[in-house]
């Protein structure tokens, strides 16, 4: 079975996002650019010559970016989640796409190009998912207060200790 490989749609700027993306993560490449052809830059009105995809890597995961136009817009609809063991790594992500971007809540942050992202502590699953609904509850109630997520907070109020 073929996998799934995410295909996200930009106006014109697909190859500076992905160069950005893959900057940020480990092990992670541009693998292959095409190029609007004259056929098919009349066709999509777009200029000959322009990136029309790349395909991308981003520690493993396969991307491919699509320039092509102004039709289809960014939203929040669609996110990519990012766990993350500590809270550099969560820092690391945060304060690149918060830079020109905007800061949501949870761990949620849209970047310069309008992409979506959850940066989020690997813990918070486990926590959230806890049989012991009590523990569950504190740290749901920790996490609405934050925008970046913070893992000393969380685990406190994990413990039963003041967050």
């Amino acid at each position: 079975m073929k996998k799934i490989t995410p295909f996200i749609w930009f106006d014109k700027n697909a190859e500076e996002a992905a160069n950005f993306y893959i900057s940020l993560f480990p092990d992670s490449k541009i693998t292959a650019l095409t190029h609007y052809d004259k056929a098919g830059a009349e066709a999509s009105k777009m200029p000959e010559g322009l990136v029309m995809t790349v395909s991308f890597s981003l520690s493993g995961t396969d991307f491919m970016a699509l320039n092509g136009g102004p039709h289809f817009q960014l939203n929040g609809a669609v996110s990519f989640m990012i766990e993350c063991d500590t809270q550099e790594e969560i820092d690391h992500f945060w304060y690149a796409f918060a830079d020109g971007g905007k800061e949501i809540e949870c761990g949620w942050v849209v970047d310069k190009f309008g992409m979506t992202w959850q940066v989020v502590p690997t813990i918070l699953g486990r926590y959230m998912t806890d049989p012991d609904k009590e523990k569950a509850g504190r740290v749901m109630k920790a996490m609405l207060k934050m925008k970046k997520l913070e893992i000393e907070p969380l685990q406190r109020a994990y413990d039963g200790e003041e967050a």
